[in-house]
């Protein structure tokens, strides 16, 4: 059995494309459709009810083009809104908070977790609740890191002010002594060596999207839903076309993009 019907991946921006990259990685023989309202972006400084208002027209959208399983890029969605669409949608809806959750536990020695995301998704408490959740003994210090994802858009990837920004906001982790860190915005990943190299090579990286991508390649494989092409097709959809779009998604993409199209807000008003 096999089912060729797209993956659909949504984020509030263009962030969500270190999630395909993992997902490209895992599956590279399934097809892709990806989503970035960047037109409303950021959702992280929005209350949790526009939150999910904005998921349901993601999510809808990508329904309505086929697919045949929603990954919800988005950190912010993932702690507000994911319960929320996993009961509006007829297909399987998995978000990054869980996998990457449950994969901070695993990894840490000492029981002491660091957590950094947007406002939205460190206020949530919810990275909070799924890594209790699987180990109620873990120790949780959680911070949110808002400068990051303007820094890592603007291209200041290994910058100064950027390394002493990470300083400010990740010392305090560090005086807690945590031996692990979760990575909780989309943007995050891309800063990977430089967050390594601030907080120390001792403590671990956790990278949601990538934990988010396996999961997804195993329940696909459980449902026997896998796609029997080689490789498969990328197709990207943003609701505003920056001047600078193209070369911050292959920032987070890691090659350029192809097949971008223009989605109104009106087509999301479905």
């Amino acid at each position: 059995m096999s089912d060729n019907r797209p993956i659909g991946v949504f984020d509030s921006g263009i962030g969500g494309l270190t999630v395909v990259k993992s997902l490209r990685h895992f599956l590279p023989g399934e097809d892709i459709i990806y989503l970035g309202d960047t037109a409303r972006l950021p959702y992280g400084t929005k209350s949790p009810e526009v939150i999910k208002g904005f998921a349901l027209q993601d999510g809808n959208f990508l329904i309505s083009r086929g697919v045949k399983l929603i990954v919800v890029a988005c950190h912010t969605v993932s702690s507000v809104a994911l319960e929320d669409l996993k009961k509006d949608f007829p297909v399987p809806v998995i978000g990054v908070t869980e996998p990457g959750a449950k994969a901070s536990v695993q990894v840490s020695k000492n029981k002491k977790i660091g957590v950094i995301g947007t406002i939205a998704t460190i206020r949530s408490g919810k990275y909070e609740e799924f890594i209790l959740r699987n180990n109620s003994e873990v120790e949780i210090i959680a911070r949110a890191t808002p400068l990051l994802v303007p820094l890592v858009e603007e291209g200041w990837i290994v910058h100064e002010i950027t390394k002493e920004i990470l300083r400010i906001y990740l010392n305090p982790l560090r005086e807690d002594n945590i031996d692990t860190l979760l990575l909780g915005c989309t943007h995050y990943p891309v800063l990977k060596k430089v967050i390594q190299e601030v907080i120390g090579e001792e403590v671990n990286l956790v990278d949601p999207g990538r934990e988010t991508a396996q999961e997804v390649k195993k329940l696909l494989q459980s449902q026997s839903s896998l796609s029997n092409r080689e490789v498969g097709r990328l197709k990207i959809y943003l609701t505003d076309l920056s001047p600078n779009f193209e070369e911050i998604a292959k920032r987070f993409l890691g090659l350029p993009i192809e097949h971008v199209i223009r989605a109104t807000l009106s087509q999301l008003n479905i």
